[in-house]
C-alpha cells in the first residue's frame, strides 16, 4: 500500500483535442428542484457569491410556459435574502431579447439566474441573442455569478440532453442531444439524475459524444464550477461523473437506434457534498478529512 498524501488526486488523461476553456467565476449547475423553503442551502448560495446584500440579480425565467409566475417566485425568495435590485427578464420571443432594457441592467448585473421548464424551449427564445450573448461573456470573464436549474442546467453545455428515457439499457434511441449555450463546452450536463433513473441515457449520450465529459446532478444537488475547471458539490444528493477519457470500445457507430450499447473503460465517480473534480485533468480531489478507509494499491 502507498501512504495517502496530504491530498489525493486520481488522475487520467484527456483525450479531447480541444484546449480547455477557463472558467473565471462561479457558475452553478443545480439538478432542479433545489429547496426554496428551508435551508435554501443552493439559493443562498447564489445570492451570496452574487454579492450577498449588494446583490442586483437577473432572473430568466423563459424556460418555463409560465414564466412571470416562476420568475416571481424566485424573485420573492431572493428578496427576502436581502437583494438589493430584482428584475425579472420576460423574454417570450426572440425579438424581445434584443430589448435595450435587459443589456443596461446587465451592465451592473452581479448574478444571473435561469429557471426550469423546458430547455428546448430556453435555447429556442435565447441562444445567439444579444442578452444571451452577455450572459455568458460576463459569466466567463468573472464579471457575474451564473446559475441554472434543471432546463436551465441541461443548456450549459455546447451539447445538451434535450430529452429521452429511462430505465433501459444504453442505446441511441434513449437520448436527444442538440445544441446547447456552450457555457461550460466541455460538459454534458442531465439533471434530475437518479431521482429520475437517468444513467443510461447519459451513458447513451456519452457513447455519441465521448470527448465530453458526462455530468448527472441529483434533485436539491448543485456544481459548482469555478477557477480553471475545478468542479465542487453542494447539495443533498450526489453527482455522477461520467469520463470517458480512456474508452477502449464504443459500438455507438455500428449498432441499430434501439440495439444495445457496448462502452468500455468508461470511469465513474460519484461525488456527494464537498466533493471536487479538475474537469481539465480529469482528477478526483480528495481532502485528508474525506478518506475514511480508503485504500490504495500502489
Amino acid at each position: 500500500m502507498c501512504k495517502v498524501s496530504s491530498m489525493l488526486k486520481f488522475q487520467s488523461q484527456p483525450q479531447s483535442p480541444q484546449a480547455p476553456r477557463s472558467t473565471k467565476t462561479s457558475i452553478m449547475i443545480i439538478g432542479g428542484a433545489e429547496d426554496k423553503i428551508h435551508g435554501r442551502e443552493i439559493l443562498q448560495t447564489f445570492f451570496n457569491r452574487s454579492g450577498a446584500k449588494e446583490a442586483k440579480l437577473g432572473i430568466i425565467p423563459s424556460a418555463s410556459r409560465e414564466p412571470l409566475l416562476v420568475g416571481d417566485r424566485y424573485r420573492s425568495i431572493f428578496s427576502d435574502m436581502g437583494a438589493k435590485d430584482i428584475m425579472v427578464f420576460d423574454i417570450r420571443d426572440r425579438e424581445s431579447a434584443s430589448a435595450s432594457q435587459w443589456q443596461t441592467f446587465l451592465e451592473e448585473c452581479t448574478g444571473v439566474f435561469m429557471t426550469g421548464g423546458d430547455q428546448l424551449r430556453l435555447c429556442g427564445l435565447l441562444a445567439d441573442t444579444p442578452v444571451m450573448e452577455t450572459v455568458r461573456q460576463k459569466a466567463l470573464a468573472g464579471e457575474i455569478t451564473l446559475a441554472g436549474t434543471s432546463a436551465g442546467a441541461a443548456v450549459m453545455g455546447e451539447y445538451m440532453i434535450a430529452g429521452g428515457g429511462s430505465g433501459e439499457s444504453p442505446n441511441r434511441s434513449l437520448v436527444d442531444v442538440t445544441t446547447g449555450l456552450a457555457i461550460v463546452p466541455q460538459l454534458l450536463v442531465d439533471q434530475h439524475f437518479h431521482n429520475r433513473n437517468r444513467m443510461a441515457r447519459l451513458i447513451s449520450a456519452i457513447s455519441a459524444y465521448s470527448d465530453r465529459i458526462g455530468i448527472g446532478i441529483d434533485e436539491d444537488t448543485c456544481v459548482i464550477v469555478e477557477g480553471d475547471g475545478l468542479l465542487s458539490v453542494i447539495g443533498k444528493g450526489t453527482v455522477t461523473i461520467v469520463d470517458p477519457g480512456d474508452l477502449l470500445f464504443n459500438n455507438e457507430h455500428t449498432v441499430g437506434a434501439t440495439d444495445p450499447l457496448s462502452v468500455c473503460n468508461l470511469k465513474v465517480h460519484i461525488l456527494c457534498h464537498g466533493g471536487r473534480y479538475n474537469m481539465h485533468s480529469r482528477e478526483i480531489i480528495i481532502d485528508p478529512g474525506q478518506t475514511g478507509n480508503l485504500q490504495i494499491s500502489s
